[in-house]
């Protein structure tokens, strides 16, 4: 039984992905044109989700904070996880939400989000048991990885312009990796 007072709730952003297997625990995220996949092994009781902002790779090499904008990198990162966790690839099934056309004057990236989701995971042989995608507003997403229930609140015209003026800020860039090598 899932108590909403009782779930801890772990908040997902844009380029991020998270595994659990706690029962109790809620992934949540907030959704424009971005696409949110959310993924579990009902056998293994292990799932998660992740947030990208782009289909596929782009077109340049993918260093850093760059390679979590797209959604190859986070799909990859999402399986990879869920696997090493103890789920098996046979068994994962997927929701898809997102992928709102937020901004009417701009390019439908939502849609092409969606589409990728979609695609990549039909090349994978993941079935996609449910999925909510397009319109003209964002969403709030809420998934217990554990039981694969999924909830999702439309936003209003004022949140969803907040969410895209999210999605729009470039990515936090990240921390190099320390090289040097000190020898004593």
């Amino acid at each position: 039984m899932i108590t909403e007072g009782a779930a801890r709730r772990v908040h997902i952003i844009q380029g991020e992905y998270k595994v659990l297997s706690d029962p109790d625990a809620v992934l949540s995220t907030i959704l424009g044109s971005c696409v949110a996949a959310c993924l579990r092994d009902p056998v293994a009781g292990v799932g998660g989700m992740n947030h990208f902002l782009l289909p596929g790779t782009g077109n340049t090499p993918m260093t850093g904070g760059d390679a979590t904008r797209y959604g190859v990198h986070l799909m990859e990162l999402l399986i990879n996880g869920l696997l090493k966790k103890g789920a098996r690839r046979d068994r994962l099934e997927a929701k898809i939400f997102g992928g709102a056309k937020t901004i009417s004057t701009f390019s439908n990236v939502g849609e092409q989000n969606a589409a990728f989701a979609m695609q990549f995971l039909r090349d994978e042989g993941i079935p996609v048991v449910s999925s909510s995608t397009g319109g003209e507003h964002g969403r709030k997403i809420e998934y217990w990885p554990v039981s694969g229930r999924a909830r999702q609140y439309p936003l209003t015209g004022a949140e969803t312009q907040r969410t895209v003026a999210l999605e729009q800020r470039p990515a936090a860039p990240q921390k190099p990796a320390e090289t040097s090598i000190e020898f004593f």
